[in-house]
């Protein structure tokens, strides 16, 4: 081995023999700790997040060497994949509301602009289809249901979770795309009864929503890819767990000063 790597025999013993550097046992005990975060949230921290963390946490160290650690032991956040959800059915005659919004989703304070979508989940069993609604302030998720269908009564049932959750105050906006659920009669019949603007995207363009697209591709990406679920119960189990316990309580999120959404709407209460 030496020959090859053209180092002398009496160098390398040396080196077998030369004591750790205090710089090599502070990378080991850093990257201790950097290892405990990652498992802890679930493998979907990079190296920013997880800077983060260990700041909040009293140790002073930096961004580039936090990514430089992570890198030398092969730790790297979830990979992104790309995914092609087909949920909206726009294909209709229902009445379409305005787009009040117009990819404006900043809201000053929580209840003033709810985002709502669909999105689909494979399983052994067939498709497993959630419809969520998240609370643009906080991007906390506040009305969620799953079913082997996705007609409007799904939907419906995430709104009144949402709702009993959350209450309404005047001028709550409700922003989705143009698909049958939301323009059904049912739901708009819902939300003018409980005195909510119904607001939706243009024709076929995702950045009207984008907020949702982006939560549903990091759901997916943290939560489901890589998964195989063998029925929809297994799958509502699992994602019940990622909504509640993960996402709205423990992910912290770049965008609200990494904080959790609850830990962000507390702060402001």
């Amino acid at each position: 081995m030496c020959r090859v790597l053209e180092v002398s025999r009496s160098g390398f013993y040396a080196w077998l023999e030369r004591p750790e550097s205090e710089r090599a046992k502070s990378d080991k005990a850093l990257f201790e700790k950097i290892e405990t975060i990652y498992t802890e949230n679930r493998g979907v921290y990079g190296s920013p997040r997880i800077h983060r963390v260990l700041i909040k946490q009293g140790d002073r160290c930096g961004k580039n060497r936090v990514a430089r650690i992570m890198k030398e032991q092969g730790i790297r956040a979830k990979g992104k994949r790309k995914f092609k959800p087909q949920t909206t059915d726009s294909k209709h005659s229902l009445p379409i509301a305005k787009n009040l919004i117009k990819q404006d989703f900043s809201a000053a304070g929580p209840n003033q602009l709810w985002l709502a979508d669909i999105t689909y989940i494979a399983t052994d069993k067939g498709w497993m289809y959630l419809a969520a609604i998240i609370d643009a302030y906080s991007r906390m998720i506040i009305g969620w249901a799953m079913a082997d269908h996705m007609r409007k009564e799904l939907a419906l049932e995430a709104l009144e979770m949402a709702v009993q959750s959350r209450g309404v105050t005047e001028g709550l906006i409700h922003h989705s795309d143009r698909g049958s659920q939301y323009a059904s009669n049912a739901y708009q019949e819902e939300l003018s009864r409980l005195g909510i603007l119904c607001s939706m995207s243009g024709v076929g363009n995702c950045y009207d929503n984008a907020m949702m697209e982006s939560l549903f591709h990091t759901l997916k990406v943290e939560c489901v890819h890589g998964e195989n679920f063998e029925t929809r119960s297994e799958a509502k189990s699992v994602i019940f767990e990622y909504i509640e316990c993960f996402y709205n309580r423990q992910r912290i999120h770049s965008s609200l000063g990494y904080k959790t959404p609850t830990q962000f709407e507390e702060q402001v209460a």
